[in-house]
């Protein structure tokens, strides 16, 4: 998210983070991932090495390679049941206002920049969570923007 909470623009990243892609894709590799249906069309497809669990109300939506859930709790029950040792909610705003609240571990890339968006993360109280690792680069050739890498986890 950028200083403002932004974490997106038209169903996009509203920056170019390689780094952030990379530590995404190794963090989720081998799991399960809890998108909303709108995150899930504008990445286009199931990504490789990972399971997908689209959550919808559009009970015709069903993409293949994925997993369809109507509801986040029903998402959650069924990476239960086939074993998930740590589950991602990957997106968008209305997932993450869902489960923020009871998540007991986020992976937060602070990006150091406003940008123009129009889609947010929603608040949280810092109060709530221990900073366990924090991790700065500077904007480069394949980064944007300077940004940090930040693992919180509940007190």
């Amino acid at each position: 998210m950028d200083e403002q909470h932004g974490i997106g623009k038209a169903g996009k990243l509203p920056w170019r983070l390689s780094s952030d892609l990379k530590r995404f894709r190794e963090l989720t590799m081998g799991h399960h991932l809890i998108v909303g249906r709108k995150t899930f069309e504008s990445i286009g497809k199931p990504l490789e090495g990972r399971q997908m669990i689209v959550v919808t109300r559009d009970e015709s939506f069903n993409p293949s390679g994925c997993i369809v859930s109507h509801s986040i709790e029903a998402a959650f029950g069924v990476a239960q049941a086939r074993g998930e040792s740590e589950v991602f909610v990957i997106g968008g705003a209305e997932l993450y206002a869902q489960t923020v609240g009871f998540a007991d571990r986020i992976y937060l890339t602070e990006v150091h920049a406003r940008v123009d968006a129009d889609t947010f993360f929603p608040e949280f109280s810092p109060d709530s969570w221990i900073e366990k690792q924090s991790i700065h680069q500077q904007s480069d050739e394949k980064n944007q923007y300077d940004f940090t890498f930040k693992l919180l986890e509940t007190r």
